[in-house]
């Protein structure tokens, strides 16, 4: 090989021996590093088809377990007993490994990032975006506080209005998603705590909607009579002008009113009891105790002043007459 000639031109050249041997370097470090991607993914593979297989023979354990139960002698009990229990942890220790696993996404992810891989393969990883997602949920709420300050004392332009609400549903749209990543790396949604509270949420939520139905009828009902009657224009609430034929719906509505009320308080002592638990690991369930609480104040004091103000109306107008 001949030497480099001297001058600003062997430099280059002795600079691009020096990059040759170390794009071979770089070669040899990518070659490996692809045969263990391709000895990663066939691992990542076999464990999933395993822990696929042994969760369904672990359904069909548990079915068999639960059928027989009732069929077992007393000294069996226990021992059927533990076996539940075994299996239980066994699904948990499932959910821990395919955190660490490539995994289909939901149906959400799917529509909106299609089939990309959003599993994190590391704890580093996993902490770095679980921090990185608690960040930008507060930087954002700095900048939403801001805006909607700017929006209420320093201007008002519906362009200003326009952005603050598109920022608004851009926000709760990515918190969505990158909720969802989270979810599918692990992150429990659920946990001892929900599941204690789940089944009395959802019948307080089915109650609810059963008393926003009979709000509506009678709602529905005293503005369809009091434009019969003439005594109201078309588009009032029945706020004011109460008249003594509606404490016939009204009488039959405040029962379910307070009940639901009171399920609202009931909710909130739930979850203080269990924000008490030695197992709740959980601020929020503290948290989601407050606002029912609130709601319990708000709504009955306020339902107490309506029938109140309604009851003196009516005692004032019968009076008058």
């Amino acid at each position: 090989m001949h030497p480099p000639p001297p001058g600003p031109l062997g430099d280059c050249l002795r600079d691009w021996e020096d990059l040759q041997q170390d794009f071979q370097g770089i070669q040899e470090t990518h070659r490996l590093y692809r045969l263990k991607l391709e000895e990663l993914t066939k691992l990542q593979n076999n464990c999933t088809s395993s822990i696929t297989r042994q969760k369904k023979r672990l359904q069909e354990l548990a079915l068999v377990l639960k059928k027989c139960r009732h069929s077992l002698p007393s000294g069996a009990e226990e021992a059927a007993q533990e076996l539940e229990n075994q299996i239980k942890e066994r699904q948990g220790l499932f959910f821990d490994m395919e955190a660490y696993l490539p995994k289909k996404n939901g149906l959400y992810l799917s529509l909106v990032l299609g089939n990309v891989n959003v599993t994190l393969l590391s704890k580093q990883a996993k902490f770095a975006y679980k921090d990185e997602y608690e960040k930008f949920k507060l930087y954002l709420t700095i900048i939403l506080i801001l805006i909607s300050f700017t929006c209420r004392f320093l201007l008002n332009s519906r362009v200003t209005d326009a952005a603050f609400n598109f920022l608004l549903v851009w926000y709760y749209c990515t918190l969505t998603i990158r909720e969802s990543i989270l979810i599918s790396n692990g992150s429990r949604p659920d946990g001892l705590m929900y599941q204690k509270f789940r089944n009395q949420f959802l019948s307080f939520s089915m109650y609810q909607s059963f008393v926003q139905f009979l709000q509506y009828y009678y709602q529905s009902g005293c503005l369809y009579r009091l434009r019969a009657l003439g005594e109201r224009h078309t588009m009032d609430l029945t706020v004011e002008g109460f008249q003594s034929w509606m404490w016939r719906g009204l009488t039959f509505l405040l029962p379910f009113l307070f009940f639901g009320q009171f399920w609202q308080l009931y909710n909130a002592l739930t979850l203080f009891s269990l924000a008490q638990d030695p197992q709740c690991k959980e601020w929020q369930v503290l948290m989601c105790g407050l606002p029912f609480l609130l709601l319990f104040l708000g709504n009955f004091f306020t339902t107490l002043r309506v029938v109140h103000q309604k009851f003196h109306s009516q005692w004032h107008g019968s009076k008058k007459e």
